[in-house]
């Protein structure tokens, strides 16, 4: 299930809003709400828009979208579809009612007020069996809107904050373009000794007759 939600502004990690949590949800995500705060930092203009970064029993999503980090905290087996069709869904909101504003604020928690459509949305999230049993509601309209999620980035806790792994985009193109420019470099070095072989092997074969003709002839 949706256990918590924050909002934060991606160019300085500014705290726009947040869910109001109870205090066993506040303490049972006490050290994920500290390393959220270490992701923040991390995201830049260059990361992944949309990224699930595994952390113990939760799993921290969060989708970027102009500027501000939509980030929340779920059970580990919750959905991943769901957990980014819900932060779609504060997205769209977000935009409409504080959109211009983002960029000219300058203290924290600027829109706590946004936690009102958070709590309504999050019930409507919070449970994939009550969903599930929800026939006819939103909720079955949003499902057949869903992204597909081969598209989303998968990251771990570990070795994203203590590693020193990377949440920009291009990191995968480099690591895939590094992989092919290796496998490209070995494959060309197999195509050439194969080309030295086919040039040059009937003149080695000459030359061992030759030898082996000298070595019968003074032997």
């Amino acid at each position: 299930m949706v256990r918590s939600t924050i909002i934060v502004r991606a160019v300085d990690a500014l705290p726009l809003a947040a869910s109001v949590d109870d205090e066993q949800t506040e303490q049972a995500l006490q050290e994920h709400k500290q390393q959220a705060k270490l992701i923040f930092r991390r995201i830049t203009p260059n990361s992944e828009p949309r990224c699930s970064i595994e952390s113990g029993q939760y799993t921290l999503h969060y989708l970027l979208v102009d500027n501000v980090v939509f980030l929340t905290f779920a059970d580990k087996s919750y959905p991943r579809k769901l957990a980014f069709s819900y932060l779609e869904e504060l997205s769209k909101e977000f935009s409409l009612s504080y959109g211009s504003k983002v960029e000219s604020v300058r203290k924290p928690y600027a829109f706590v007020g946004f936690d009102t459509f958070m709590s309504k949305t999050a019930r409507l999230y919070r449970d994939t069996r009550a969903a599930n049993a929800a026939g006819g509601s939103n909720l079955d309209r949003l499902n057949d809107e869903l992204q597909d999620v081969t598209r989303i980035m998968t990251k771990n806790m570990e070795e994203l904050l203590w590693r020193g792994d990377s949440l920009d985009k291009m990191s995968h193109l480099s690591t895939s373009l590094r992989s092919e420019s290796e496998r490209y470099r070995k494959a060309a070095r197999n195509v050439n000794i194969q080309a030295m072989l086919r040039q040059y092997a009937p003149f080695g074969a000459v030359a061992i007759l030759f030898i082996v003709l000298l070595w019968w002839r003074f032997s």
